[in-house]
């Protein structure tokens, strides 16, 4: 075997392993591990490798794979049927080509094709049998083949008639639906899952059918497996006919007379898909007549007479509630909208960043309004456009607020190179005299790059603040642990270890405490450089002595990668008494270690690295450690200065990937990583 054939075939396994566990998160666990439109990506990339080597599929087909194997926990029951996946169209070329090989795959390029459009909901597939009128099988997807015996959590659904009482009834009837949970019943129980998908499948899977019973779950009927007799001719028939027999069906189905009615209908569905009840992540087209249907039949894994007609992944339409201004730790006043909550790329949102007053002004964005967000990877969801159409003729342009929520006069600072205004308003920062400010700056001293408090995270920082338990730094290292441990949800367990984690991180070095303190403009690789200038706490608080002040500035100017901005910050934080009595009272809590010299002799020294993806043997931090330890420099963005982007196998940034290749950056794999550095 050729070497370049051994490397295609290791890169396809390995996506072949990824998709497997993909399929895993989504089908037996109910909790995606990537969005809708990785997951896509990723299936057409192995696509095309089985396309341009078809040697591949000596290894296992993609096309072979449908939902996961079913879980131990219940009973397997093979289907009568297979309940196949569908293929997925984009946009409308897809649409149009899957029309086209219909007809080419009937030889009849004349033929007139209807369609019958329903919404594609994210929920649970499942499937019903009757005999006679009596519900006596209930089955999960699956993997296609063969499903779950969850009869019993089935039988809980208000919709899925127990008994049907009809003249016309087959004697065996197979209805197939999705099993889902509305957005209003999940609002009352987000708390507890990631998202209506996988709320409405893990109730499906509970041992106890009580325990089911107490979900609001809900059912649409869409299709069917084994009918006998079977006496329909066409899909929109077969719809109306269940829908006498007792059995909900979605409302938004539709018949379309071609193909230019299914595209109509899509855009039609895509502007409405906000104001449902239930997550929707496009339209499903079938064929509509049955005869046609069982002359297409299937591929291995889809039917050549039904597809999926995806919405984009990463945008939805949503309306906006209200506006509410959020503080960060800099002072930054940042707009937020509170929406209807709507599922983007798997994740459900209810807020999204309307970034700053003069963005609110550019969109004329309004309480109210219908609009389009984005989310694209890991980004806080935007709003992308304003839908006019459908404003109402009392709404009212927002008044982006002057004041801070704290009671302070906001600024709009001037760059000093530009000498333009910064588009940002802030609360002035007045040391921890802001409490929206000082809140924030807390979550930022406890978290994972600064003082990584195991168990104080960001929702505990806002219990113990709104109970005046903690309001500066050095609260934290003088908590009363006899009232935590009468609140809700904390015992001498959880304390005890809350307690360890703080005595721990009381000894911590020098650059990250600096970085622990919020300066503004003093991130992580500013805090190293200052770190290894000063060298030792007792050199460092020299710099609210005013009259060592100056000078000392003056100095550290010099340094290659500390700039105006950084100096400015510095000095307008330890001319703060305030902030100067902050950090004199929580030293003497700290052990201060002196911060490590850089390794000018490393493997790295004098490289700059970026990461994306995570890692499959080692975390992020600990990354970062080994390239510091190896004279390196981690980088937090792309730019023509870095010299290497390591790729982690685990979800890396597609996009940061092509940046590197524009700007010719060296791309390392994850295994070439370790072994450049022996790991």
């Amino acid at each position: 075997m050729s070497k370049d054939k051994d490397n295609i075939i290791k890169n396809y396994l390995k996506k072949i392993n990824l998709i497997d566990k993909y399929n895993q998160s989504y089908y037996e666990k109910d909790s995606p591990v990537v969005t809708d439109h990785q997951f896509d990506e990723l299936k057409n990339e192995i696509l095309d490798l089985e396309k341009k080597h078809s040697y591949l599929t000596e290894y296992g087909s993609i096309t072979s794979r449908v939902g996961y194997k079913p879980s131990s926990k219940f009973a397997k029951i093979k289907h009568s049927k297979p309940m196949l996946s569908l293929a997925n169209a984009f946009d409308h070329l897809d649409i149009e080509d899957f029309e086209k090989k219909i007809k080419n795959y009937l030889n009849n390029k004349n033929l007139d094709l209807s369609f019958s459009l329903e919404p594609k909901i994210d929920g649970i597939s499942a499937s019903l049998t009757y005999k006679n009128g009596l519900l006596i099988r209930g089955l999960s997807r699956g993997d296609g083949e063969t499903g779950e015996d969850i009869l019993e959590n089935l039988k809980t659904i208000e919709q899925i008639p127990k008994k049907i009482k009809a003249n016309n009834l087959p004697e065996i009837l197979e209805i197939r639906g999705e099993v889902y949970i509305g957005k209003k019943d999940f609002n009352k129980i987000k708390d507890k899952f990631a998202n209506p998908r996988n709320a409405a499948g893990g109730s499906l899977r509970q041992k106890d059918p009580k325990i089911t019973s107490s979900m609001p779950l809900q059912f649409f009927a869409y299709g069917f497996g084994e009918i006998n007799p079977f006496k329909f001719d066409k899909q929109t028939n077969f719809l109306e006919q269940v829908n006498k027999w007792g059995f909900k069906t979605n409302p938004y189905n539709f018949l379309a007379k071609n193909i230019d009615e299914v595209k109509k209908k899509y855009n039609e569905i895509e502007k409405v898909r906000a104001d449902l009840d239930y997550d929707i992540d496009g339209l499903v087209v079938k064929v509509d007549d049955l005869h046609l249907q069982s002359r297409l039949g299937n591929t291995s894994n889809s039917p050549r007479w039904a597809i999926a007609y995806k919405f984009s992944s990463v945008k939805a339409i949503t309306k906006i509630n209200d506006i509410i201004i959020q503080v960060g730790r800099t002072g930054a006043l940042t707009p937020v909208a509170k929406v209807e909550p709507v599922t983007v790329g798997g994740v459900v949102v209810s807020n999204a960043t309307l970034h700053n007053e003069e963005e609110i002004i550019r969109k004329d964005i309004r309480i109210g309004d219908y609009i389009t967000l984005q989310r694209a990877g890991d980004v806080i969801p935007q709003v992308v456009s304003v839908d006019l159409s459908k404003r109402q003729k009392n709404s009212k342009k927002f008044i982006f607020p002057k004041k801070c929520p704290c009671g302070f006069e906001t600024i709009k600072e001037v760059n000093p190179n530009t000498k333009k205004e910064d588009a940002v308003r802030r609360c002035p920062d007045r040391g921890y005299e802001c409490q929206y400010m000082a809140k924030e700056k807390l979550k930022h001293f406890v978290s994972k790059d600064a003082f990584n408090i195991e168990g104080l995270g960001k929702k505990v920082i806002d219990q113990f603040w709104s109970l005046n338990l903690i309001r500066y730094p050095s609260d934290i290292f003088n908590l009363n642990f006899k009232k935590i441990q009468e609140l809700e949800g904390w015992g001498l367990q959880s304390v005890n270890n809350l307690k360890s984690a703080i005595n721990n991180s009381s000894r911590i070095i020098l650059d990250k405490l600096i970085y622990a303190l919020g300066i503004r403009h003093i991130g992580q690789e500013n805090a190293k450089l200052l770190g290894n200038y000063f060298t030792s706490i007792d050199k460092f608080i020299n710099l609210f002595d005013l009259s060592k002040r100056k000078n000392l500035l003056n100095n550290i100017n010099e340094l290659d990668g500390i700039g105006s901005a950084q100096i400015k910050s510095l000095e307008d934080f330890f001319s703060s008494k305030k902030n100067k009595d902050i950090i004199l009272n929580l030293i003497k809590f700290l052990k201060v270690e002196n911060s490590k010299a850089l390794n000018k002799n490393g493997k790295l020294s004098g490289k700059t690295i970026m990461f994306t993806g995570g890692f499959e043997k080692i975390s992020r931090s600990e990354a970062k450690s080994i390239v510091e330890d190896n004279g390196g420099k981690v980088l937090g963005s792309l730019s023509k200065k870095l010299n290497f982007l390591v790729v982690g196998n685990n979800k890396p940034t597609k996009s940061k990937i092509d940046k590197a290749k524009i700007l010719n950056i060296e791309i390392i794999a994850e295994d070439e990583w370790y072994k450049l550095l022996n790991i």
